[in-house]
């Protein structure tokens, strides 16, 4: 492992994380050049903390940052839901990974997801899934070298 890769410790985050993890998920937005600017006073908004702590509270969910050097570099969500398919077999659900842009490209990614598998992997699941928009084909390229395979079309129905 290079030195870059090997420095990346992971944490559960915590409320001061939340502007950071915004940030994250703003900047890998699928919209690219297309994304309206973040409006650094939205970051304060209390449905940021509420969904925090919804996420803190249920054993069932991880929020996660990856720091390098001290600095938040990455975040990811975790989630172990338990089914009845499979005689009971546990999924684990990534959701909301991202790399800072600086940082992509660097085996960071890598450590990350590699790391987080083997998180869903000691909760007992028996498969990690994840989405990813139909447009970010890069990550979708980045999946595909770490393993996973293209399974299911996804659906939503925004409320």
């Amino acid at each position: 492992m290079s030195d870059l890769t090997s420095a990346l410790t992971f944490r559960d985050a915590t409320p001061a994380d939340i502007a950071t993890i915004v940030r994250l998920s703003h900047a890998g937005d699928a919209r690219g050049k297309d994304t309206p600017p973040l409006d650094p006073a939205s970051l304060d908004d209390p449905r940021y903390r509420a969904a925090f702590d919804e996420i803190a509270a249920d054993r069932n969910h991880r929020l996660v940052v990856a720091e390098r050097q001290g600095e938040v570099v990455g975040t990811i969500q975790l989630s172990f839901v338990p089914g009845m398919p499979n005689f009971g077999m546990k999924r684990g659900m990534l959701e909301n990974v991202h790399i800072r842009a600086d940082q992509r490209g660097s085996g960071l990614g890598t450590q990350m997801v590699t790391w987080a598998i083997e998180q869903c992997r000691e909760a007992g699941c028996g498969v990690v899934q994840l989405t990813s928009n139909k447009v970010r084909l890069d990550a979708h390229r980045f999946y595909e070298r770490l393993g996973f395979a293209k399974s299911h079309e996804g659906f939503k129905l925004y409320l």
